[in-house]
């Protein structure tokens, strides 16, 4: 026989969601007298007087225990482990309490007896005490151990749930407790710790195992059928056994297939609960049968019922009839009385005949990979064809690898979610896949960012899935899936993308001279920000420490074009330049620009660094650009057809190998080296940029025996400088400083032009004059001339001073000192700025002038005599002039801006100061500061500034007409329109200004209209019209019952908003606080009106008609009675005779904070205080 369990109404409910709800019925309830409900506080006894009773109901309260105790115990001076009392409280003891503190956060106290023992006071919360206790009587006290014998069987019980009763009894005792393990035979439990702990401990073990000996356990088998039965409704009948018996009783739950009872407690009582339930079993055992019907699998869940209604039901009235679904199988078992199961078979065979008249079921074979479409996002689809047709949708786990979904419902529900299933499988295998070609480095920009461009293609094209592959696949395909005709539609509009991107990818290079890249980027990036912005194009600059020149452009070709010229155009306003063009046949280009660019490198490079631009590829144009200063574009125009020509009658190279450290010394200071070789062969050399990777390889081009003579002659030079010498030679020790100051800068330059040439100075102090130099001999030789040369520059060196106030050196300057440091590149020369002296602020306050020289403002310059001149004068130059501009007083807070940003704007723009005098001066002068050209434009562009502004108040003048219109405010609202759309639209098509009157104006008709004369007068006229449009309108007032005002304004008030649009009519609600909380008010044209108050009549009249239908069905009345008692107490004082429930809503029985009213009379709550 197969387990079974009761099904009860209870129990099925308790299945379903795991919550027994225990019923209490009216007559089971119990009413409290008000002493019990709310029991008084106990009388106050004299000190030590004893009572037999309970002082009431309060008794029952625990007291509440301090969260923080203190315990002391005393080690003996024979148990103690440190015995050295010459350093009490600093020894091994004090160390290992500071310890424990610190382990257990208790506070410990230690002090020492006459006995010498030791005493302990522990203070802490009551796990940080037992805690510290312990390990203070593991480590402060001799350990002892004895061994306590109790049967195996009793182990589990001290050791307890998850040995928290093994830890209690540890903590408790101070003692370490060692049971052996369930497979050990040793039965001997060892316990380590102080004589009286093991003492505890023992008496403790022994206490559990003698009560353990009184307890039995037995266990019953009995058909699962029966156990209903045993527990009894609700389990009451278990639980009246258990309090009779005293025994404790455990029946297995329905899900567990077990059907053993166990039953323990004392021996007596286990006998007796035994005795009782085999009685219980050998009574029902008699009177039960097992009856099966049969009815479909899939029906089982219909005949149970939602939340099991139809099986409860059942139940309900033959509580004792057990039924159980078996999963998968057909039978139906009914379990119980003769009587009873055969009513409960009658009533589930009406269920499964009414049930397979009404119900249907069908299944389709759907390939399993269509699943998840036919689920939709979230179970959209699934979700909807189950509401729409009220079936229900079985589609098999990924895991069962099934395809057959099942569809159960009513007939024709069922046939019709068939079959739109069956045709969005049929679309599905219809689905096209294509695979787009598309470069991965656009991916990213189709994808958008946070995916938003490729969400909105995804929208455009719903039905189709777009797949792109990960950025590790290093792929260029992108999939698309879905129905032929949008996946096509989907392909054109994704290359007609990629067709955009790729002409939007187009990129140049444009060679600009490196001092002009800041100019190019504005102050504050502002030029470079402007041209971004309006040619749409992403331009690229080199860092400040590359030595390229390339700005490198990136959009359409059209833009990139524009963008080129503009920066051009920026390089051609700030330098002499000039743009030449040369007729080169398209065919010669290639082998012109040479390997990587290399000959073309080198022509620019000889010829103070031109930019010679080419043609695109393929475009067939001749003309080559050169740009540069005038000389050097001829220079390298005549080379580019010199080498054109070579190229057309021979073209012949060869390759040789020099170390790179070689090939500054062969090209010789500015080319001079490597022009003499070319002038003597004809050749054209060419050296490695420094990004090649081969730098060791020189290219030799041109006629053969040309090539072979200038490979010849570098050779013979290579040749040399392999040749290794060491050379000295003497240099003043007062000029050694020049050669190694700045970490060496000097000896590196020499090494770099000299072919790695190593120059050795004497150490500091050795006052030796006599230098090394190590090296090639050509490049030796070189080297002692330049150093020579150095020599007599820096014997023939002069110092100019150069007066400029101190207050002008910061500006001088310039940021991080970039203006001295051009002037010092230029004129190879030395600038020295005085020390900063602070009492110049001073001398400045008492009127001293910049007539007498002050050591702080002498500038010096050192180098040689015509290159200081040179930059005397350009230090001069940038010393800052001042002018004044006289502008109108009253334009000066327009000229500033708001919070000073317009002045500041154009201090920037200019690179001036600009000082604007403060409001009380009333001045109209303002002053400009900086260099003479920069402070002639600010001042231009502060007269434009001024003009602008003027020109500003005239037109501020002319808007200044005012026109005034006299409407009753009754008309404001309807001009104004909600949120202000009506007089926003007047504002905006005539371009004025409408002020309507605040709450505490005295004229609260007058509407002032602002702006130019004509449209002030045609916006007046408009309102007018608006007003003779309003005044046609009629109001009426309705009264509705409040309680149907929220369902007719509806959520966020968008049901009236429908209303008022359908009727063109205004509807307004009372306020919360209205006196007249019914009435409402109607307003617009009499016909519009007279049909939306009709239309809120019947809205009224069906939701009241439907409230009051709710709430005459909405309970019963028992339900109604339960409620409406609230909570009732027996023997209140109110009920008793001549005292009567206080009034809440009376003022006098609950009067308000601060009220002066007296009481009138004593109630049953004692007497009133004001």
């Amino acid at each position: 026989m197969s387990s079974v369990a009761v099904l009860t109404q209870e129990s099925f409910a308790e299945h379903r969601s795991g919550l027994k709800d225990v019923e209490i019925t009216e007559d089971e309830a119990y009413i409290p007298t008000y002493l019990e409900a709310f029991p008084p506080l106990p009388d106050k006894g004299t000190p030590g007087e004893k009572t037999g009773e309970p002082a009431g109901a309060w008794s029952k309260i625990r007291p509440i225990k301090a969260s923080v105790i203190t315990q002391v115990f005393h080690v003996p001076l024979e148990e103690r482990r440190y015995k050295d009392n010459s350093q009490f409280g600093e020894g091994e003891e004090a160390k290992v309490c500071l310890d424990i503190m610190q382990k257990t956060g208790a506070h410990i106290e230690l002090s020492l007896a006459k006995d010498q023992g030791l005493s302990i006071m522990v203070t802490g919360k009551l796990d940080s005490v037992m805690k510290a206790r312990k390990e203070i009587v593991a480590r402060l006290q001799t350990q002892a151990s004895a061994i306590v014998l109790i049967p195996k069987e009793h182990h589990r019980f001290v050791i307890g749930k998850n040995g928290e009763k093994l830890q209690e009894l540890e903590l408790k005792t101070a003692t370490k407790i060692a049971i052996p393990r369930s497979d050990d035979p040793n039965a001997n439990i060892r316990i380590t710790g102080t004589k009286e702990g093991i003492e505890k401990a023992r008496h403790e073990i022994q206490l559990i195992s003698a009560e353990q000996d009184k307890r039995a356990v037995e266990r019953l088998s009995f058909e699962k059928a029966f156990h209903p039965f045993i527990a009894g409704a609700y389990n009451r009948l278990v639980q009246e056994l258990s309090q009779e018996t005293g025994a404790r009783i455990s029946i297995p739950p329905p899900s567990i297939p077990k059907d053993e009872i166990v039953i323990t407690g004392e021996k007596e009582a286990v006998a007796m609960a035994i005795a009782c339930i085999r009685a219980i079993y050998e009574e029902k055992a008699k009177s039960v049968i097992v009856v099966e019907v049969i009815a479909p699998a899939w029906l089982h869940r219909f005949i149970i019922g939602k939340k099991g209604q139809n099986i409860s039901r059942i139940t309900q009235q033959l509580p004792k009839v057990h039924i159980e679904f078996t999963d998968g199988e057909e039978r139906i078992s009914l379990e119980g009385p003769t009587e009873e199961v055969e009513q409960a078979q009658a009533q589930i065979q009406e269920i499964i005949k009414d049930l397979m008249a009404r119900m249907d079921y069908a299944e389709i074979n759907v390939d399993q990979r269509f699943h998840r479409h036919l689920i939709g996002k979230n179970g959209a689809n699934i979700n909807r064809i189950k509401e729409q047709y009220k079936v229900s949708v079985r589609i098999p786990q990924d895991s069962e690898r099934c395809g057959l979904v099942r569809i159960e419902g009513d007939p024709q529900g069922v046939q019709l979610a068939r079959k739109e299933l069956m045709d969005m499988a049929q679309r599905m295998e219809n689905e096209r896949t294509k695979d787009l070609i598309i470069e991965q480095r656009f991916h990213r920009t189709i994808i958008g960012q946070k995916g938003e461009k490729i969400k909105e293609v995804r929208d455009k094209f719903p039905e189709v899935i777009i797949i792109f592959p990960d950025q590790q696949q290093k792929s260029d395909i992108v999939q698309l899936r879905g129905p032929k005709n949008e996946v096509e539609k989907c392909a054109k509009f994704l290359q007609k993308l990629i067709a955009e991107l790729v002409e939007s990818s187009f990129s140049i290079s444009v060679p600009i001279h490196k001092q002009f890249h800041k100019n190019i980027i504005g102050k504050g990036g502002a030029n470079i920000k402007k041209i971004r912005e309006e040619t749409n194009t992403k331009i690229d600059l080199p860092t400040e420490n590359s030595n390229s020149e390339m700005i490198v452009i990136t959009g359409k070709k059209s833009s990139c074009e524009a963008a080129r010229d503009r920066i051009l155009a920026i390089q051609k306003e700030l330098a002499n330049l000039k743009e030449a063009e040369v007729s080169i046949p398209a065919k010669l280009h290639n082998s012109l620009i040479g390997s990587k660019g290399s000959l073309v490198r080198s022509v620019m490079e000889e010829c103070g660094g031109v930019h010679i631009h080419f043609p695109a590829e393929g475009s067939g144009l001749d003309k080559v650009t050169i740009r540069g200063p005038a000389e050097e574009v001829e220079r390298a125009r005549r080379q580019l057809l010199q080498l054109a020509e070579e190229k057309q009658v021979n073209n012949f190279s060869v390759e040789l190998q020099a170390k790179p450290e070689y090939h500054k010394f062969l090209i010789g200071k500015g080319g001079a080296n490597i022009r003499r070789v070319r002038d003597r062969t004809g050749a054209r050399i060419i050296f490695p940029s420094p990004d090649e990777p081969e730098q060791e390889h020189i290219t030799i081009m041109g006629k053969e025996e040309a090539v072979w003579l200038a490979q010849k002659e570098l050779e013979t030079l290579i040749k040399n400088l392999d040749d290794v010498i060491e050379d000295s030679m003497v240099v003043d020790p007062r000029h050694h400083r020049h050669f190694v100051c700045r970490r060496g800068q000097v000896l590196r330059e020499l090494a770099e032009e000299y072919g790695g040439v190593a120059v050795s100075f004497p150490r500091t102090g050795t006052h030796s004059d006599n230098i090394t130099l190590k090296g090639p001999r050509d490049c030796v030789d070189a080297a002692k001339k330049r150093i020579q040369e150095i020599i007599r520059d820096l014997e023939s060196q002069v110092n100019v001073e150069v007066l400029i106030p101190q207050r002008y050196h910061r500006a001088i300057m310039g940021p991080k000192g970039c203006k001295i440091q051009q002037i010092t590149r230029e004129h190879e020369v030395q600038i020295k700025f005085p020390d900063r002296d602070e009492s110049e602020a001073a001398s400045q306050e008492n009127g001293d002038t910049d007539l007498i020289p002050r050591k702080c403002d002498i500038i010096t310059v050192t180098g040689r005599a015509e290159k200081c001149e040179l930059a005397r004068a350009a230090l001069l130059a940038l010393v800052p002039v001042t002018i004044d501009v006289e502008v109108s007083y009253d334009l000066h807070r327009y000229i500033i801006g708001q919070k000073g940003a317009g002045i500041r704007k154009m201090m920037e723009d200019y690179e001036v100061n600009i000082w604007v005098p403060q409001p009380e001066q009333q001045s109209d002068i303002i002053k400009i500061t900086g260099q003479v050209a920069s402070v002639e434009r600010a001042k231009q562009g502060l007269l434009e500034r001024v003009k602008e502004l003027q020109a500003e108040q005239e037109d501020r003048a002319l808007r200044s007409y005012k026109v005034t219109l006299s409407v009753d405010p009754k008309y404001h609202p309807k001009i104004i329109g909600r949120k202000g759309a009506v007089i926003s639209q007047i504002r905006k098509d005539y371009d004025v200004n409408v002020q309507f009157p605040d709450k505490g104006d005295e004229q609260q008709d007058v509407i002032v209209i602002s702006g130019y004369e004509r449209n002030a007068n045609e916006a007046r006229v408009a309102i007018e019209q608006l007003v003779a449009a309003l005044q046609d309108m009629v109001s009426e007032d309705i009264r509705l019952d409040r309680r149907v005002h929220a369902r007719i304004i509806g959520a966020r008030g968008k049901a009236i908003r429908k209303l008022m649009e359908e009727f063109k009519v205004d509807i307004r609600f009372p306020q919360p606080d209205s006196e007249d909380p019914s009435k409402v008010t109607v307003t617009g044209l009499p016909e519009n009106v007279d049909n939306a108050i009709d239309h809120l009549l019947n809205l009224e009249e069906e939701y009241v008609s439907r409230e009051s239908t709710t709430m005459g069905t909405g309970g019963n009345d028992e339900d109604n009675k339960a409620l409406a008692k609230g909570f009732v107490v027996r023997d209140a004082p109110w009920n008793a005779q001549g005292n009567k429930a206080p009034d809440m809503s009376s003022a006098e029985e609950f009067p308000t904070f601060g009220s002066g009213i007296a009481p009138k009379q004593t109630s049953a709550w004692g007497p009133k205080k004001c």
